[in-house]
This record gives C-alpha cells, sequence and structure tokens, in this order.
C-alpha cells in the first residue's frame, strides 16, 4: 500500500488492464462453468443494496422482508410455500449448512431419545450430543466436491453411494450404506458434471421409512428443472411436494441470472434453523443460523428483482432456450464424429473422443479460445450449455470441434 493514495483515473486504469485478463462469459468461449452474466435487472437490484447485511437484520428491516418474500418464492417454486430458509453465498454453504442441520438434528433427537428411555429403565444411560460420534453422511458419487468439505468440518464420515448405469445414483447402494449413525442422505437435482437428476421420490420414501434427513442438492436443477417440466419437459420429482425432502440447494447466480455470490439453502420447517441456532447479543436479533455472520442483503434484493421482473414466463424462456442449444450441441457433437458419455438430462453435455485423449482435445480447444472442462466421473469433456450461450457460439464451437478430431 502507498503512503500517499492514487488518483481514481489510476486506479480505475490498473482495474481495466487487470480486467482484459479475464475471461468474460458474454464472450461465449466459457463453456465449462455453472455460472453466467448476471442479468442488468439484477446487478442493478445488488448495486442498490450493497450495504445491507442481513447478518444484522433489525437494522435493514426492507431487505429482511426481501428475504422472506424471496424465500417464500423459491419454497412455492419447490413444491412448499411456508419454508424458511436464506439467501448466502452458493451451493457450498447451503450444503454445509444442510448437513450441519442434519447433524444437530439428529443428535437432538438421540438425546431425546435417551431421556425418554431413561424414564423406563434406570439402566439406560442418557445420551448427551457431545458423546454421540462416528456419524455419518451418504452422497452419491456424484456429489458436489462441497460435500467432502462439510464431512471435515463437522467431523462426519462420508459414505459415497455407488452410481447406476445412467450416472445416477444407485438406490440400493444408497440402501446398504445406511447405519444407525446415518445422520443425512442426500440426493442430487442436477449433478455438477453431467446434469443428472437422482430418483430423489425413491430416497425420498427410503429416508421416510428409515426416519433419516434427506437433502436435496439442486444447486444446479433447482431454477430450470420445475421451468422445463411446465413447458413439456418430463424430469423427475425432487422438491418438497416428496414428504421425505428435508432441505433443498438451489442456486439464483445460476440458472437464476443472478450476480455472484448468490445461493440459497431452503428447510421444511424452522425447526432446522433453530437446531443450528446461536446466541448474538450484541446484533439486533438475539440468535443466528448461518455459517457467515456479516451476510450481504444484496443478493437477497437481486434475486427478489429477478423474479419478480422475469416471472415463470421469463425463467421458462430462460431453461428452454438452453435445452434447445443443448440439443444442437449434441447433434453436433454426434455429427462431428464424436462420442456422448450420456443423453443430456438437463443443460450439460458430455463428450470424448474415440481418437484422441480428454487432455488432446481439451488443449486443442483451449488453443482456439474455448474454455472447457474435464469431467472426472466418467472423465469427459463437459460443457455447460448457460443462458449466456447463443446459437452463434454453439455453431462456432462445432466448427472448431470438427477441425480437431
Amino acid at each position: 500500500m502507498e503512503d500517499k493514495g492514487i488518483s481514481k483515473d489510476e486506479v480505475f486504469k490498473f482495474l481495466r488492464n487487470f480486467k482484459k485478463q479475464d475471461m468474460t462469459h458474454r464472450s461465449g468461449r466459457i463453456l465449462g462453468s455453472m455460472c453466467t452474466c448476471p442479468h442488468e435487472v439484477g446487478l442493478k437490484a445488488y448495486s442498490m443494496f450493497s450495504e445491507s447485511n442481513l447478518g444484522d437484520p433489525g437494522l435493514f428491516q426492507g431487505t429482511k422482508i426481501m428475504e422472506d418474500e424471496v424465500i417464500a418464492m423459491l419454497g412455492e417454486l419447490l413444491g412448499k410455500k411456508d419454508v424458511c430458509g436464506h439467501i448466502i453465498t452458493g451451493g457450498t454453504e447451503a450444503n454445509i449448512m444442510a448437513m450441519r442441520a442434519a447433524r444437530n438434528s439428529f443428535r437432538i433427537n438421540a438425546l431425546n431419545s435417551g431421556e425418554r428411555d431413561n424414564q423406563n429403565s434406570s439402566k439406560i444411560k442418557v445420551l448427551k450430543p457431545s458423546k454421540i460420534k462416528n456419524l455419518e453422511i451418504v452422497v452419491p458419487k456424484s456429489a458436489h466436491f462441497s460435500f467432502k468439505k462439510a464431512a471435515d468440518m463437522l467431523c462426519l464420515k462420508l459414505r459415497e453411494a455407488e452410481l447406476d448405469d445412467n450416472y445416477c445414483v444407485d438406490l440400493a447402494s444408497v440402501d446398504s450404506l445406511i447405519s444407525d449413525n446415518t445422520v443425512a442422505v442426500v440426493g442430487v437435482a442436477g449433478t455438477t458434471e453431467l446434469g443428472k437428476v437422482d430418483a430423489i421420490e425413491e430416497l425420498s420414501k427410503l429416508c421416510l421409512e428409515k426416519d433419516i434427513f434427506l437433502h436435496v442438492d439442486a444447486a444446479f436443477g433447482g431454477f430450470s428443472i420445475p421451468f422445463l417440466n411446465e413447458i413439456g419437459y418430463d424430469l423427475p420429482k425432487f422438491d418438497f411436494s416428496l414428504e421425505g425432502v428435508c432441505s433443498i440447494t438451489i442456486d439464483p447466480h445460476k440458472m437464476g441470472l443472478a450476480p455472484i455470490p448468490t445461493g440459497g439453502i431452503l428447510f421444511r420447517d424452522k425447526s432446522y434453523l433453530e437446531v443450528m441456532s446461536i446466541e448474538t447479543p450484541y446484533l439486533t436479533e438475539d440468535r443466528q443460523s448461518t455459517i457467515v455472520g456479516t451476510r450481504t442483503g444484496a443478493s437477497t434484493a437481486a434475486t427478489w428483482a429477478l423474479m419478480k421482473y422475469l416471472g415463470k414466463e421469463g425463467y421458462q424462456k430462460v431453461a428452454g432456450k438452453c435445452m434447445e442449444l443443448t440439443n444442437l450441441l449434441t447433434q453436433g457433437i454426434r455429427e462431428s464424429g464424436f462420442e456422448l458419455v450420456t443423453e443430456p438430462q438437463l443443460n450439460i453435455v458430455a463428450f470424448r473422443s474415440p481418437k484422441m485423449s480428454l487432455w488432446e482435445v481439451a488443449d486443442k480447444l483451449e488453443e482456439k479460445g474455448w474454455a472447457v472442462s474435464i469431467s472426472s466421473y466418467p472423465q469427459a469433456i463437459r460443457i455447460v450449455v448457460m443462458p449466456h450461450l447463443k446459437r452463434e457460439h454453439i455453431e462456432e464451437f462445432l466448427d472448431d470441434l470438427k477441425k480437431i478430431k
């Protein structure tokens, strides 16, 4: 840091130079990211509320009202209007919060069970939450890496269920991994690598039968599956309309077009927030359940503005357009002599070359200015057809793909 500040013009000159080194979604060259160009309405709303802090909501009561309305709108979109939750940074924080709620609920239920049993028999010792160890979560092998962070932070053992031939979670594998120490089962509605939707309805039945917390990671699919179903697609149920679903992650900064960072975590009822809450004596509210303390209200304002401005019709168009381009890309990949790993269920396409390694293909595409990613399971070139992509971008990509086979 300089002793004396530089001029505003100089500051922005440096910033422009830094910006030139970044890729932009608008260029159409970013093909492996689940983020996209934020909508102008969301950006304006975000800037209006840049000083609001939902970590201390009593000071920003208008922003808190907006958050409550956003959670209700998201809940209605996901099958249950009277849910509770928060707008937070993204899917990672949401998934960690869900696992924390599941763990704490499990501990409290174990304590209460011990107390009830102790009333009937003096030989049964009352369990304290701190004494309950070796707790586990069961997640698909396709689950986002945030669950590894959650397991590490919360001292949970991560047990990974196998996938079926269509790269969705294998229900028999989940069932075999459930034990007396299982605090949560996770299903995914739009896997990060392939966009697959697990059989959440069957997971719901299983978790209801075994009285286990079920979390659905719909960070990617939450803002597209409901709208696609409304325009004629037939995608599986994954939301609160299924009785066993306890919590859902949904990311407005993905298919919702909100600025980064904007994530969402929804719970079926407020008890799950209560088991995570801690005292915050010097703030305007005396308890807080989120992981972060200071929490921007700008993300909430952006999400509220976009959901009001675009409405269902607007989001239907966004999701539908992405699927149209996904079909165009899928057809072009086949015609270019490459092999699809699986038929796309959402707007993610994974493919391989029958002649070259994945790294060779990725390097050649990078040389032509395309930023793709490589999925780990299965290994494949992975393209996410986000709203910033246009038909001309897909056609240009396919032209380049044909030249490298």
